[in-house]
């Protein structure tokens, strides 16, 4: 990391009907420099001369001018490596069926309909699942009025600071590389597998069948409190050094049953301590979207 100014920036995106614009207007409320419907190719010389006075928020979507899903991965991956940008990326998510819903009412075209909304908002969801899956925040808004849009928003992105580090808390698979953006990671994959056992397989790290059984590992316990102790010491360090989020990765091998269990685990114990959390489970969050299997039915861990 250079000694220079860092410059932050917070891609706004999602699917069309979802609340990206209403995302945007909190956060320029809250403070952001906000750029709109900027062309994909224009971005990088924003980031160009003397850093900004203000964090950058950017709205992005299909219709923008330019705007292609592999050209979007490709930004955020190579802004990802660049050590003088914080690049957060901000996902507005929707179940279809309220999309269509909010469409109908509105009685608003969607940008991609075809013969119907259906169509279009199936269309788009597909589209952004690979930006979808580069999330730094996912927020799903379907049980979402504006207002609490604008809290949870302001919960995570209030410059005035709330005195609280915002951590991420995540589970991943091995097979699948590490997440993008992680400050922290740890590997579970020395605790025994909930895989090997029958009645549990089809469950994930969630259950609490599974979390019961790995607490019979003697390793578990004592992972588990010297985490606690760990995280506990750096989470105020973090804080007082500026640092406004940290993300924390859990790894197996499959990213089901270990990984989700100890990121479910250490998730509420720091919501508990007062601690702003948001918990992904990378690996199950891909196989509900893909729907290529019943529910709870994804790889071994």
């Amino acid at each position: 990391m250079g000694e220079g100014p860092e410059i932050s920036v917070v891609f706004v995106t999602g699917p069309s009907g979802a609340g990206r614009t209403t995302a945007v207007h909190v956060l320029e409320d809250l403070g952001y420099e906000v750029v709109d419907n900027i062309p994909l190719s224009l971005v990088p010389r924003l980031l160009e001369g003397a850093p900004p006075e203000r964090p950058i928020a950017l709205g992005l979507d299909i219709r923008n001018r330019d705007f292609n899903a592999g050209a979007l991965v490709e930004l955020i991956d190579t802004m990802g490596r660049n050590p003088a940008v914080v690049l957060q990326v901000l996902y507005l998510d929707c179940e279809a069926g309220e999309l269509v819903r909010r469409y109908s009412e509105t009685r608003r075209r969607h940008p991609l309909a075809g013969d119907s909304p259906d169509q279009g908002v199936e269309r788009e969801i597909d589209l952004l699942a690979p930006i979808r899956a580069r999330a730094d925040h996912l927020i799903d808004t379907t049980d979402l009025s504006p207002h609490d849009l604008k809290a949870e928003l302001s919960r995570w992105f209030d410059l005035g600071g709330s005195g609280r580090l915002a951590v991420s808390v995540q589970s991943f698979s091995y097979r699948r590389g590490l997440p993008r953006g992680v400050d922290m990671v740890f590997d579970c994959r020395f605790l025994n597998n909930p895989h090997w056992q029958p009645h549990l397989r089809d469950f994930d790290g969630r259950a609490p069948e599974v979390l019961a059984y790995l607490r019979t590992d003697p390793n578990f316990e004592p992972f588990v409190r010297k985490l606690q102790d760990l995280i506990g010491f750096l989470l105020p360090a973090h804080l007082q050094e500026g640092k406004a989020h940290l993300a924390i990765a859990f790894g197996c091998t499959g990213g089901k049953h270990r990984s989700v269990a100890l990121a479910e685990l250490i998730g509420t114990a720091l919501a508990q301590e007062g601690w702003p959390v948001s918990k992904r489970h990378r690996e199950l969050e891909r196989k509900a979207a893909a729907n290529a299997a019943p529910a709870g039915k994804v790889s071994d861990s």
